[in-house]
């Protein structure tokens, strides 16, 4: 006899990164897949039902969480919604302090629980919904997840004590949820993972990023593919040829280098040092000429020196990424790092993040002006306002740059490809229109 489903609506509220998002996108799936009416994050809707996926990540990422938990728990008093679950990595990290200090949650659920959330709703987890996601991003666009963890110690990351260690999906899986999501209007696909160069250690005893890379590329209807979150250490450089042979595969590479300065690398134990990096990157750029590189630093670390923070600017002007993204470091207990003393001021942190972006927008501005004049293929995302926005291959959703195109005098189709002429640019939007 089939078990009666509940008939509660149910809203997935995701903070956090793209992994996060992946993981909500799966609930809703799950939850519908057992006709259970969920979606996410919809203002319009009235749910029975909230369920917080939180992010632990750094200092700012858990007070948002913990205010989102605080703003629901008003929500359940005032009777606008009857039950209240929170689940991902600051349920996973803090659960029994969470369970003390806010205990009208009505269960909390770590990274890896999806069955028993279900439970809650007396569902039953489908493993055929895996490449059935519905996905939450714009249609044509969607993140896939290729593997779960992390089985590098880096000294200020917390993430392999709310994710655990590196689990890979199989090939033929990833495949299959591809197809899917092709079939369903995606044209481009982001790989994230929490380290994407680690892929099919587990699985295959080799690693296997550009065998998955071959094989997602011949999915009919994918037409970019993009790679997010790769470790520079013992970076497999295969991957570089892979990017040049194979047009659909962006010549992008988020590859997050944290610091340096070979002292602060050390403590970070990031197993790298400058001249390795300045290598791999030379490397990346000899075998993939037209290749965009976005990185990430990381600034105030313990102990980090003025002139060690100088090293990091001048790293990043004589290498001129054309994307940086830049963190403040964020004290985290059970790390490693937490053994250290938090010895850079507030204050210091922000205004030594502030130089380094400064540098950036430069670097970036310059980079720019450099594409005026030339003709590129631009993904049209969206209307606003005058324009629509488009991006480039060199530019991945909502962190990198975006094409303004004059809706006045041209017309695109949102989720088309159209080629472009650029205009003009500042330094971080480019101007452009519409040539084909």
């Amino acid at each position: 006899m089939k078990t009666k489903k509940l008939k509660e609506k149910v809203e997935v509220i995701t903070l956090g990164c793209s992994k996060n998002l992946v993981d909500s996108e799966n609930i809703v799936t799950q939850l519908k897949g057992n006709d259970i009416d969920a979606y996410h994050e919809n203002d319009d809707e009235n749910p029975d039902v909230v369920i917080v996926n939180t992010c632990g990540f750094i200092d700012l990422a858990k007070e948002e969480s913990v205010n989102t938990i605080l703003a629901n728990v008003e929500r359940k008093k005032a009777g606008e919604i009857e039950k209240l679950y929170v689940t991902g990595c600051l349920s996973q990290r803090y659960k029994d302090d969470l369970e003390q200090e806010i205990p009208e949650v009505d269960a909390y659920f770590g990274t890896m629980e999806l069955p028993a959330i279900l439970a809650r709703f007396e569902a039953d987890y489908q493993h055929e919904l895996i490449g059935e996601r519905r996905i939450s991003t714009l249609p044509h666009y969607a993140y896939l997840k290729i593997s779960e963890g992390c089985n590098r110690t880096c000294s200020f990351c917390a993430i392999p004590l709310m994710r655990g260690k590196h689990i890979s999906r199989s090939i033929e899986d990833l495949v299959r949820e591809a197809r899917e999501l092709a079939k369903r209007g995606v044209k481009e696909l982001m790989l994230i993972a929490q380290e994407l160069t680690y892929y099919g250690l587990d699985l295959y005893k080799r690693r296997e990023l550009p065998a998955l890379l071959r094989a997602l590329s011949e999915v009919e209807g994918i037409e970019w593919i993009r790679l997010h979150y790769a470790y520079p250490t013992k970076f497999p450089l295969e991957i570089f040829d892979v990017m040049a042979e194979l047009p659909k595969v962006c010549n992008y590479l988020d590859i997050p280098l944290q610091h340096a300065n070979d002292a602060v690398l050390d403590r970070m134990r990031r197993q790298i040092t400058q001249a390795e990096m300045r290598e791999l990157i030379t490397i990346a750029r000899e075998r993939v000429p037209e290749i965009a590189i976005r990185t990430t630093m990381l600034v105030g670390f313990p102990g980090e020196t003025e002139e060690e923070f100088q090293d990091m600017c001048d790293f990043i002007e004589d290498m001129r990424f054309e994307r940086v993204g830049v963190f403040q470091y964020s004290h985290e207990e059970d790390t490693s790092a937490y053994e250290l003393e938090d010895d850079v001021p507030a204050d210091v942190k922000t205004d030594r993040a502030n130089r380094m972006m400064d540098i950036q927008r430069e670097i970036s501005l310059e980079l720019n002006e450099e594409r005026v004049g030339q003709q590129m293929e631009v993904l049209i995302d969206r209307k606003e306002g005058e324009y629509f926005i488009g991006r480039t291959e060199y530019d991945s959703p909502e962190v990198d740059n975006e094409v303004l195109i004059n809706a006045a005098e041209n017309y695109v189709r949102i989720g088309d490809f159209a080629q472009v002429e650029i205009l003009s640019a500042d330094d971080y939007d480019i101007y452009a229109k519409v040539v084909s």
